[in-house]
């Protein structure tokens, strides 16, 4: 798990919960704001489009659906500015082919 050096991921009980989910800590280096930029840009997508949608889930396994799927989404068909307003996966096909050696010698 990804974060930078904030109180709350570097605390004794953040830190237990990552071991009894068999998690590692990943954290960036300090002062350093664009080693987690894009982990921020997620978030925040992921508060705006899907979590402010609703002002309560009813369970827990809805609320990890919603995200799911809302990953899936993201990660698959949403466009990114970054991309040229490309979904990821043509994005990746298109990048795939132009360094593919049989292709373009």
């Amino acid at each position: 798990m990804h974060s930078d050096h904030g109180a709350n991921f570097t605390s004794w009980g953040f830190s237990e919960n990552l071991r009894t989910w068999d998690l590692t800590a990943s954290l960036g280096s300090a002062g350093d704001c664009y080693d987690n930029a894009a982990m921020e840009s997620f978030w925040s997508s992921m508060q705006t489009e899907l979590l402010n949608t609703r002002k309560t889930w009813r369970t827990v396994v809805e609320l990890v659906t919603a995200m799911d799927t809302w990953v899936y989404f993201y990660n698959g068909k949403r466009r990114h500015s970054y991309t040229g307003y490309m979904s990821p996966h043509p994005c990746e096909v298109l990048w795939n082919d132009l360094n593919n050696p049989l292709l373009f010698p």
